[in-house]
């Protein structure tokens, strides 16, 4: 008796944090760089927008992305400037994808739940749709046209601007704070 009430609240505790887990498809942000090791990013210290429109669609997203990376960029000593006296040419752009994720459990039964030696229930399988978007940040050399480096972030999008706005400004951080410029090491 003690064992199949032991199994059961297992069961019902990996089951509640399955739920919770997949509750939250792309839960994790993923943010990577990529830069052309034959740049020397320490004869560069000013840019330009090359493209003001990342988000033609929410330009209260594309100030966000804007302001995120002037920020940073000054944090680290880069000055925008106008376009003919600057090093570096940066765009961003914004792209999503209507995404599903596929969640299969399998509750636990008078018998402990499938796999612990009795008898397995019958699995539920939920589809959840979600929008999942992925911010690009390119610079470019401004005399050749280059890309020299590239920031990108893929996480879900929220049906909170708030929320948003929260996920843009930490991906940004991850893609600048000790990422950029490469090869540098900060103290």
């Amino acid at each position: 008796m003690i064992r199949t009430r032991t199994h059961t609240i297992a069961s019902v505790l990996f089951v509640a944090l399955a739920l919770a887990v997949g509750a939250s498809p792309g839960w994790a942000q993923e943010v990577n760089t990529d830069f052309d090791p034959g740049t020397n990013f320490a004869a560069f210290r000013t840019y330009y927008w090359a493209k003001a429109d990342p988000v033609p669609t929410n330009d209260i997203a594309n100030q966000r992305i804007v302001a995120t990376v002037d920020q940073w960029l000054m944090s680290k000593g880069w000055s925008k400037v106008p376009r003919e006296q600057a090093d570096v040419a940066i765009a961003a752009h914004v792209a999503t994808q209507q995404k599903q994720s596929l969640d299969t459990f399998y509750p636990a039964g008078p018998w402990g739940g499938w796999g612990w030696g009795g008898w397995g229930g019958m699995a539920t399988t939920t589809v959840r749709t979600y929008l999942e978007g992925t911010l690009i940040v390119d610079m470019f050399n401004a005399k050749t046209n280059k890309l020299i480096w590239r920031g990108t972030a893929t996480d879900t999008v929220s049906d909170d601007p708030e929320k948003n706005a929260k996920h843009i400004q930490k991906a940004i951080r991850k893609m600048f704070e000790k990422r950029f410029p490469p090869g540098v090491v900060e103290d």
